[in-house]
């Protein structure tokens, strides 16, 4: 059975409530290696203690969302065979660390690469918070449907990834560990999909052992953007597009690597330190060469912040270091 256009683009989304408690918010940034370096460093305990706990951003993409509906077999979806693309996150005001939100969605448009190539969904959707109806994140991401192309859609139009600078070295760096059983963990966060944990599954699409979450890896590059660029204050990122281009494995070392591009803006790429192999890159998710990189970074000038936190030593500019034009943050 090929791949439904029809049904997917005209699909209604429910209107999903969901309340989360500041246990599920230290779950959540225990999932994604809160305090696995160092469990007594206070710029980790703000995300993992109950007192003044704070909520990481990246939080909101496992809200209020139905998980893996693409496996439903009316749409013709060789689930087994799908990718998380692209992860885009708008955020509008700072998550609060517990509270009740409204999440809506909706399929934007599916695109056509050949049947050799696959095709990619997009999805939009958007976080409210239930009481006041205030915006809290628009969110949009792609599925990379490696086994539904050639269904006779349109190829053109796609948004276009953000390049990583290719003329410099980066600004800042930051390398994060992982722990093996790091997927058992984040799954607890709501991402039951099998490929992270069954080895069959992982076998049946093509991987020698199950793979991180690209959510997960998605969180963890969070944690570092917050440390390199935000003072460790979640209410100063604004925004954080990836594109993801090559699997991570638990138990892997994510370096990222932020090069600034103005004054609330830069760009970041992450690599899977043992291998050498970018996790995030530029490339098109439709070329057949994965590996987990990134793109636009947007932060904040204080307006949201309290109080700005000491920054870490380790994540201070090296002397000399550049400070070139970031890219304004966009979906291409």
């Amino acid at each position: 059975m090929p791949l439904d256009y029809a049904k997917l683009k005209n699909r209604v989304f429910p209107t999903l409530t969901q309340r989360y408690t500041a246990r599920d918010t230290i779950l959540y940034a225990l999932g994604v290696g809160a305090g696995l370096e160092d469990p007594l460093d206070p710029d980790e305990l703000r995300f993992l203690y109950e007192e003044g706990l704070r909520a990481l951003p990246t939080m909101a993409v496992v809200l209020a969302n139905e998980g893996l509906w693409l496996r439903d077999p009316q749409y013709g979806i060789l689930w087994k065979q799908l990718l998380h693309g692209e992860q885009m996150l708008q955020v509008h005001r700072p998550l609060p660390a517990e509270g009740t939100v409204v999440g809506t969605g909706a399929v934007e448009e599916i695109y056509d690469k050949g049947a050799a190539k696959g095709a990619i969904l997009y999805q939009r959707s958007e976080l409210r918070d239930a009481q006041t109806g205030a915006l809290l994140v628009s969110l949009r991401r792609s599925a990379f449907l490696r086994g539904d192309g050639g269904f006779g859609g349109k190829s053109e139009g796609a948004p276009r990834p953000h390049q990583v600078p290719a003329d410099r070295a980066p600004d800042l760096s930051l390398a994060l560990p992982t722990r093996p059983e790091q997927a058992l963990l984040y799954r607890l966060s709501g991402d039951y999909n099998p490929l992270h944990i069954l080895p069959s599954v992982a076998l049946d699409a093509g991987y020698p052992k199950p793979i991180l979450h690209g959510l997960c890896t998605y969180g963890i590059a969070g944690r570092a953007i917050l440390r390199l660029l935000c003072g460790n204050d979640p209410a100063r990122l604004r925004r954080l597009d990836v594109r993801f281009s090559s699997p991570v494995f638990p138990g892997d070392t994510l370096r990222t690597e932020v090069f600034r591009t103005g004054p609330t803006s830069a760009a970041f790429r992450c690599i899977a330190a043992e291998r050498g192999s970018p996790c995030w890159a530029t490339a098109s998710p439709s070329s057949g060469d994965r590996s987990d990189l990134c793109r636009v970074i947007s932060f904040s000038d204080r307006q949201w912040a309290r109080r700005v936190p000491r920054r870490r030593p380790s994540c201070r500019p090296p002397s000399g270091g550049g400070a070139g034009g970031h890219p304004s943050p966009r979906h291409g």
